[in-house]
Formats: C-alpha cells, structure tokens, sequence
C-alpha cells in the first residue's frame, strides 16, 4: 500500500521502519498535515497523521479528491478527525490505543485494511 506519514518525528523513523519490514511503501514527512500539505497525499491510498494534524472536513475533502481512502492516528486522540466527514466520502478511520506500541500498531492497520482491499 502507498502510504504517507506527516508529522514524522526523527525518532519515529526507525520504529515505523522496523514495524513496516519493507511491506508498505510509506512516504515520511516532517510537515504537519494541512490543507496546503495534503497535496503531498496524492497517489496515497493511506495517511498517517498524529494528534496535531489538521484532519478537518477541508483537509478530508482534499484527501479524498487526492484518492486517500484510510486515515490512521498514531495517537488516543481523534479530536482532530472530522469524522462525519471521513464517513461521507467512505475513508475508514484507525487509531492506536496502545501508546508503547504506536509503529506496530499503525503497520498492523495498514496490513489489515491490505489484506480487506484484496479479498473485498
């Protein structure tokens, strides 16, 4: 799956490297997700953010203009997340309650929903 991940800290690099075994093709940025950043997403079938991007109902139009059909937060919070508007234009939304294996998880999201691509 052509994934990117704003919002990318330089530590993050190496765990999600590690989660990922080279199954994903995961584009990584340092800049945080905006309307001005979503540009970055097109040919992204997935975007990661964090708890601090903009995933407003502008942001969610883009991505779905872009093609972005998953969103996932490496984070508890969604607050950030329009919702409403991911469910409008059918982007399936995930997030990682496990804060001690935030990578890991966000891998296991990206596999899952490969893995629901190809048998639906």
């Amino acid at each position: 799956m052509k994934v990117i991940a704003y919002s990318v800290k330089p530590f993050e690099k190496k765990y999600l490297a590690k989660a990922n075994q080279k199954k994903h093709n995961i584009t990584l940025v340092f800049n945080s997700l905006s309307l001005e950043t979503a540009i970055f997403a097109a040919g992204k079938q997935a975007v990661i953010v964090s708890s601090t991007d903009d995933v407003s109902t502008e942001v969610i139009n883009k991505l779905a203009e872009l093609g972005v059909k998953y969103i996932t937060t490496g984070s508890t919070n969604t607050a950030n997340i329009d919702q409403v508007a991911a469910s409008i234009h059918g982007i399936k939304l995930a997030n990682t309650p496990n804060e001690q294996d935030r990578a890991s998880q966000t891998i296991r999201n990206l596999d899952m929903w490969e893995m629901n691509k190809m048998c639906g």
